[in-house]
């Protein structure tokens, strides 16, 4: 079951094809001056999102609304339409509030979102999913799904302390064992969804996250001996774990790992962690692969690359051998892997992922967080 769990979770990030679409003729669009994109590739990006979306739509279920008769997937689907460009609302048409119905249609007693399986990420993503819907229309859901995650939360209440490594995690909800993987989204959901910002779930959090880096400067002055760790600053699936290998450092975790300190403590700039993991990214600054992993989870990283680098908030990349602006090297990319169709496929389907709605998703959610980064959505 935990092998199981760990590849739906990693799912939907395929290295695609790569298929050339054709560029619409651009209308002039305004960049702020902090955030510039080529106003051509911002056109092309757009048209990118309706040809996903428009694939995405052609999916639904026309039995029950929902995408895949699956949680994560529905909301994933809903969470890639109502934050693009065009903002839908459950009033836009029935893909939209069938789909929205299905998913509340799910939740449970316990305050859960869920299917039989994964219940800490499919409820991460769907009060996300919700909050950007209609967060007034969904308060009791939303309000539910964030004093459950909390719930899960490796603390006191489970018998943790603090020097045992997995304190103050959150995991599938099924299982014993917490990961960063899954802690970033609850993390997020938490944040987007205005838990509150008094509460101790998020030092617990932070602990947890400062555990999952390879900087031994920092992890030295912990009261945990953590004889793993490594020094180059990058992040790892778990303390004392990593899906690279070992303790290897790797793409999508240490973008996980900056994306949660900054949730979970504020954004620290002159952060020691935060400097230490931008470092990593820089040393190891590649869209065209998955750091680490090669093709293996390949949307999934880009996804949690551009919700990082958005809530970090910088244009450009440092020190990666040139100054980089991540988030056209990233529209670039996914432009020229769109299919003709409408979708993103991965051709390395390791990991269940033979599925486009997923892929198409994730594609059209990292397009999304460019846009929002760069202040034109």
């Amino acid at each position: 079951m935990r092998i199981l769990s760990f590849l739906f979770v990693l799912c939907f990030a395929y290295q695609a094809v790569a298929q050339t679409t054709t560029t619409p003729t651009p209308t002039p669009t305004q960049s702020t001056k902090k955030w510039p994109l080529d106003p051509q590739l911002v056109e092309a990006a757009k048209s990118a999102i309706n040809k996903g979306i428009h694939f995405l739509r052609e999916q639904q279920s026309k039995d029950d609304g929902s995408y895949g008769q699956h949680v994560g997937l529905t909301a994933m689907v809903l969470s890639a339409m109502a934050g693009s460009f065009r903002k839908y609302r459950n009033d836009d048409g029935p893909f939209i509030s069938r789909a929205s119905a299905w998913l509340t249609s799910q939740a449970k007693a316990d305050g859960s979102i869920t299917g039989d399986g994964t219940p800490g990420y499919n409820t991460s993503l769907s009060i996300i999913a919700l909050h950007q819907i209609d967060a007034q229309k969904y308060q009791k859901e939303i309000k539910a799904g964030q004093l459950w995650l909390v719930g899960t939360q490796s603390d006191e209440d489970h018998q943790y302390t603090r020097k045992d490594k997995y304190y103050g995690g959150i995991g599938y909800g099924n299982d014993e064992r917490p990961d960063l993987s899954n802690l970033q989204y609850a993390l997020e959901a938490l944040k987007k969804t205005e838990f509150d910002p008094k509460s101790d779930v998020w030092e617990k959090a932070a602990l947890f996250v400062k555990r999952s880096q390879n900087f031994t400067e920092e992890n030295s002055k912990d009261e945990l001996e953590q004889k793993w760790i490594g020094n180059d600053g990058g992040f790892i699936y778990e303390p004392g774990a990593s899906m690279a290998g070992g303790t290897t450092s790797y793409g999508s975790m240490t973008f996980a790992g900056l994306k949660s300190l900054i949730f979970a403590q504020g954004l620290k700039k002159d952060d020691a962690r935060v400097k230490a993991a931008l470092n990593w990214i820089a040393q190891n600054y590649d869209f065209n692969t998955h750091p680490g992993m090669g093709n293996t989870a390949y949307y999934y990283y880009l996804q949690t690359a551009a919700s990082a680098l958005e809530a970090y908030g910088e244009p450009l990349i440092k020190g990666a051998g040139q100054d980089r602006n991540w988030g056209e090297d990233i529209l670039n990319k996914l432009i020229n892997l769109q299919k003709t169709d409408g979708s993103w496929l991965n051709e390395n389907r390791k990991y269940w992922e033979g599925n486009p709605i997923l892929v198409t998703a994730r594609a059209v959610i990292t397009i999304n967080h460019v846009l929002n980064a760069a202040g034109i959505q």
